[in-house]
């Protein structure tokens, strides 16, 4: 019991009786002040601990083989989808040309609203006996192997559909000037498809995965050709002599996202001059620093950071 009356009498902030001090306005300011300055302090420390700061380090890279994620939301108000094709090559010779794959289309009309996408094969003709590789046309009683227009590499060779007419055409280096006269084409609408696009835009945005080595990707309109490591672009009879290459990049960025990061060419826009009538070129120059982004918790994100030039 005694050591429980002791407990009830210990006071470790033990009161002044009242007839020793005297309440003044003085007094009052400074407990406010101080309370304020505690909660201050108080905050700005649980601040300190929850956003740290960002250290930089300077390392050699000394990985290889590795690949590098582009990621990308790009708009060309005046460039059709079925025109806008997306190509990369690198300098260790790998090429890819018409990527589509991880990769979306949007139609949008000049006021940038999204168009719905038509479904396939509406307003193709038929096409009753359409032409075999061998040169004369489809009977009853044949399997279909479709020509390639002269563009084949061996006598058993089958284009199929515009596609492979168009492969094929590419893997020779020739311009297929005449689309309309292509059964493959005419059959799967796509001369149609072309024409009810002109005077629409078009909103491209996805990713892909290329060589972490010096290279470059790129929008073309039409469906590139590989001519002597040259882009050349297969300009169509009917499509307009000059293209609009007008565009907004509403999102560029090389790996994975992590805090603080930086993209330079997030909403920057070109506009094209219509006055020489010339076709035009854009290019951006990227130089890709990896980065790696370790958080308080030792946690690392592996990604990229950017310099751009543009040109």
């Amino acid at each position: 019991m005694e050591l429980w009356s002791k407990l009830r009498s210990l006071d470790a902030y033990p009161k002044v009786n009242e007839d020793f001090y005297s309440r003044t306005l003085s007094g009052g300011l400074i407990t406010i002040v101080s309370s304020l300055a505690i909660l201050l302090l108080f905050f700005s420390e649980i601040r300190l601990y929850l956003y740290a700061a960002t250290e930089s380090k300077l390392t050699v890279d000394t990985s290889r083989g590795e690949r590098l994620h582009i990621n990308f939301d790009v708009t060309f108000p005046a460039l059709p989808c079925s025109l806008v094709a997306i190509d990369t090559m690198d300098v260790s010779g790998e090429q890819h040309y018409d990527i589509r794959h991880d990769i979306m289309k949007k139609r949008i009309d000049h006021l940038g609203n999204v168009i719905e996408s038509r479904k396939d094969g509406v307003g193709s003709p038929k096409i009753e006996r359409p032409l075999q590789n061998h040169g004369g046309r489809l009977d009853h009683n044949e399997v279909y192997c479709g020509s390639c227009y002269g563009s084949e590499e061996s006598d058993d060779q089958c284009c199929n559909s515009c596609e492979e007419v168009r492969d094929s055409y590419r893997k020779k280096g020739w311009a297929l000037t005449n689309v309309e006269s292509i059964d493959q084409c005419k059959r799967e609408g796509f001369v149609q498809r072309l024409k009810d696009e002109q005077g629409e835009g078009c909103n491209i945005h996805g990713f892909v995965d290329v060589n972490k080595v010096a290279g470059n990707f790129h929008f073309a309109p039409g469906k590139s050709l590989d001519h002597a490591f040259n882009f050349l672009q297969d300009m169509l009879n009917f499509q307009p002599e000059n293209y609009n290459i007008s565009h907004k990049i509403n999102k560029l960025s090389f790996g994975k996202e992590f805090p603080g990061v930086v993209n330079p060419l997030d909403g920057v826009e070109w506009k094209q001059e219509q006055t020489t009538g010339l076709t035009g070129m854009y290019q951006y120059f990227v130089k890709v620093v990896p980065t790696i982004y370790t958080d308080i918790r030792g946690r690392k994100i592996h990604s990229n950071q950017v310099n751009i030039m543009v040109f």
